[in-house]
């Protein structure tokens, strides 16, 4: 049977992302075979495996506010620096007569 829909978590992820989950899946959720496929250390399989978990999480938030769901996966990308996200959402939240973070 064919997947119609894409979920909404997936959809959110990059290429490389969708590769990574394929070859996890393939390696029975091994990460040592993962890094070695990669040639890579453990525990850089470890932190891409923990940054794709914040992207799927974030990706699950995308439907209640866009905006910070953008904001976090910049972060996680490392495209934007904590403290700095953190200033945009609380002033966001402002604007929309939310507490802040």
């Amino acid at each position: 049977m064919a997947v119609d829909v894409v979920p909404e978590w997936m959809a959110g992820l990059e290429e490389e992302d969708v590769v990574f989950i394929k070859k996890f899946i393939l390696a029975s959720g091994s990460l040592k075979e993962v890094a070695a496929q990669y040639g890579v250390t453990y525990p850089t399989v470890r932190l891409r495996l923990d940054r794709l978990i914040q992207k799927i999480q974030i990706g699950e938030d995308t439907a209640a506010d866009p905006y910070i769901a953008t904001i976090k996966r910049m972060v996680v990308s490392e495209r934007l620096d904590f403290d700095t996200a953190k200033v945009l959402i609380a002033e966001y939240k402002k604007t929309k007569g939310a507490a802040p973070l």
